[in-house]
């Protein structure tokens, strides 16, 4: 069958490649690219599905605007005219109520409505009290944190004129670390082959980690560093101050905290194995 060879080449990675991220780091999705990815070829039927998400928002006491803000696009058109189509920024709440109400008969959108329910469940847990989350999702919910601070760190330095990334963070990890690298610190925790080191801390772990990032940030910002070497010793520096503070306190060494057993890319898997199951 068509959909059957079409499935093949749609994963989970398909509504990663289209999401994107505004200037706070904050990720959304273009209603227009989502409907391509959804299998619906004319926007007049995925309007359609729009408007029945944006009731469910609307019912569920949500401010729409806030999920489904509305754009528009300029497209060119022949003899150098251009034309304005409607967009929308979707939210991953909204994403997820367009899934939820898009054909049920095409088998990517079953796929969408397990991507988007995950990625859900890990924003409600960004909203629950924090006292109240259980280790995984205190990992998840630092993790999250610490995505997002990465991506405004990456945007810090390269302002201030980094180019080796790899070599920039490097020098983080091992002021914090005692002189350990991303590639040292994934072969004592165990792990494969470009396995995400982030995805395999517990929370105290990833929590150091966090003020690393930030500290760096704000360290780059307030002093106007503007050379690559700068850059280095500053990350290198705040990731040593860190760990200097936490020895002065009596805690444990970053290189010490515990991997936890399971990675968050598995716990993620085990959260979708039972979505799949509880939908059944």
């Amino acid at each position: 069958m068509k959909e059957e060879r079409n499935l093949k080449k749609y994963n989970e990675s398909i509504f990663e490649s289209i999401k994107h991220f505004d200037d706070y780091g904050h990720e959304y999705w273009y209603a227009r690219e989502l409907m391509k990815v959804l299998d619906y070829s004319k926007w007049s039927n995925f309007e359609l599905v729009i408007e029945k998400a944006k009731s469910a928002c609307e019912l569920s006491k949500y401010v729409v605007k806030d999920h489904f803000a509305d754009v528009g696009k300029t497209i060119s058109m022949p003899k150098n005219a251009v034309k304005t189509i409607q967009d929308y920024k979707l939210s991953r709440y909204a994403c997820y109520l367009i899934a939820q109400n898009g054909d049920s008969r095409k088998r990517v959108i079953a796929l969408a409505q397990t991507y988007f329910a995950v990625q859900t469940r890990k924003q409600e847990i960004n909203e629950k009290e924090y006292s109240l989350l259980t280790e995984e999702e205190k990992r998840f919910y630092n993790r999250n944190l610490t995505r997002k601070g990465n991506y405004s760190l990456n945007q810090a330095a390269k302002e201030a004129g980094v180019k080796n990334f790899d070599k920039f963070h490097n020098a983080g990890y091992r002021g914090l670390y005692n002189g350990e690298t991303a590639n040292d610190i994934a072969k004592r925790k165990g792990l494969r082959y470009r396995e995400d080191i982030l995805d395999n801390m517990g929370s105290e772990e990833l929590i150091a980690n966090l003020f690393r990032i930030s500290q760096t940030e704000q360290k780059l910002k307030r002093e106007n560093i503007k050379t690559e070497l700068e850059a280095n010793d500053t990350h290198y520096a705040v990731g040593a101050k860190i760990r200097e503070t936490i020895k002065e306190l009596g805690g444990t060494m970053p290189e010490d905290m515990p991997t936890p057993e399971k990675s968050l890319k598995v716990i993620e898997k085990e959260w979708k194995r039972k979505f799949i199951e509880n939908a059944k």
